[in-house]
């Protein structure tokens, strides 16, 4: 009798491990470059920039290629090292600044479904008459950043960031501050040629 409780209290004791708990999914660390900016006329993008109406200065590790439509003054931003893009499309402005802007807003708006806020940030720089409004889709949005810039009265540009995954904050937040960084950048160096 001695012997089955001694292996009884053995096996309670040894049951009595805590269970244990998955670890939560991680992510592979990401080494992002340093940010080095070139502007539209560089070499490197001469053959595609050249007849644009707008320049501003871009990320080197980016690739600037003609956007896959008619339009030659489209052009999309490519990030292959993170599977980016930053599809670019420009009008000029023929009396109808208003259905531009609206159509810009209402591109931005097609995602507040998915987004958990949509704060803005507008720019003006009077010197080279470039003025616009930045926005910052948050949460599990297709496109985390969206913008449009104009003068008023000749030109107007529209831009937004797609990553060709499945949308996760979590996972794409570094790249995506890495990218949003370069479109700040961009619109606060944009003029109009």
């Amino acid at each position: 009798m001695r012997n089955k409780t001694m292996i009884l209290l053995i096996l309670l004791l040894c049951g009595c491990e805590r269970a244990s708990v998955p670890k939560p999914r991680g992510y592979y660390r990401i080494e992002l470059p340093e940010h080095e900016y070139v502007g539209l006329q560089d070499e490197a993008y001469k053959a595609v920039t050249g007849s644009l109406p707008y320049s501003f200065e871009v990320n080197r590790i980016a690739e600037i290629v003609p956007h896959d439509t008619a339009e030659p003054q489209w052009i999309d931003i490519r990030y292959p090292q993170f599977d980016a893009c930053v599809h670019c499309s420009y009008k000029p402005v023929k009396g109808n600044l208003r259905e531009l802007s609206d159509d810009a807003v209402k591109f931005v708006y097609n995602h507040a479904g998915k987004a958990d806020a949509i704060p803005e940030q507008g720019f003006d720089n009077e010197d080279v008459k470039v003025h616009g409004v930045m926005y910052m889709l948050l949460g599990n949005t297709a496109s985390p950043c969206q913008f449009f810039m104009t003068d008023s009265t000749r030109h107007f540009f529209r831009a937004s960031v797609y990553f060709n995954c499945v949308p996760n904050q979590d996972s794409l937040a570094p790249v995506r501050d890495y990218i949003t960084d370069d479109m700040r950048h961009l619109v606060e160096t944009m003029s109009w040629r």
